[in-house]
């Protein structure tokens, strides 16, 4: 791999993301920024970029004081968040290239969750940054978007290799994996899931990266194609999916 992920726990239930190499650093989403700063001193690394999935405080909260230590930090973010993102200075469109750690990233514009929200996908080394789109077992609430445009963000990551790690920004396995039970009780690979999920979490681990092969076999919303999860009133896709984004707001 041309670059190492370190998961930082933040928050109540946030992960930020520091990816480095032997010399430089970048960080995803600094919810906040005292265990980033603790980390790139206890590695003597410098922080060369910041990137945001979208514009919510708990991942931008961290920007200005790492910006305080590190000036010259790149700060991207989807154009459509322009002046909603402290200190950015790079606005990204959908199939925009990012660069680190010899590795060139994809940007995918993926809304829904919020109106701008874009992701960061590496594929020489498989790893997906998906900021508050989709969730292991689940996928974000509706703020700024709709069923359909957060439906057709998702279509864009079941589409990605199977094995590529989903570095996906807070820990809602367990409570997601209860929902997709009620829905699809049949399904034994999500039980499965929903059992090794308990006992990590029982034993505090983290159960985050997941891969898109496991969500597409136990995520409701990657498989509103799926008998199962359809009813006798509708197979239409985005109405399915609206449906389950409904239940689960109330689950």
């Amino acid at each position: 791999m041309a670059f190492t992920v370190e998961r930082i726990a933040v928050l109540k239930d946030n992960y930020v993301f520091v990816l480095y190499d032997q010399q430089a650093a970048a960080v995803v989403d600094p919810a906040v920024a005292p265990p980033v700063l603790d980390f790139l001193r206890q590695r003597d690394l410098k922080l060369t970029a910041i990137f945001n999935t979208h514009h919510h405080g708990d991942h931008v909260g961290g920007n200005q004081a790492l910006l305080q230590q590190f000036p010259q930090a790149q700060v991207y973010g989807s154009r459509q968040d322009q002046g909603r993102i402290p200190g950015q200075t790079v606005c990204l469109d959908d199939g925009d290239a990012v660069d680190f750690g010899g590795e060139q990233g994809r940007v995918y514009f993926v809304p829904g969750h919020t109106r701008g929200h874009i992701a960061y996908y590496f594929p020489g080394s498989g790893h997906l940054f998906c900021g508050d789109t989709l969730f292991a077992g689940g996928c974000g609430r509706l703020f700024e978007g709709t069923a359909a445009q957060l439906l057709a963000s998702l279509d864009q990551f079941a589409q990605l290799p199977p094995e590529t790690l989903v570095w996906c920004a807070h820990e809602y396995t367990l409570n997601n994996l209860k929902f997709a039970l009620s829905v699809e009780k049949d399904n034994l690979e999500l039980q499965a899931r929903f059992d090794q999920t308990q006992r990590a979490r029982q034993q505090g681990r983290a159960t985050i990266p997941t891969t898109i092969g496991l969500e597409r076999a136990t995520n409701p919303f990657l498989r509103v194609d799926q008998p199962s999860l359809q009813t006798t009133q509708t197979q239409d896709r985005v109405q399915v999916f609206t449906q389950l984004r409904t239940l689960k707001d109330h689950f």
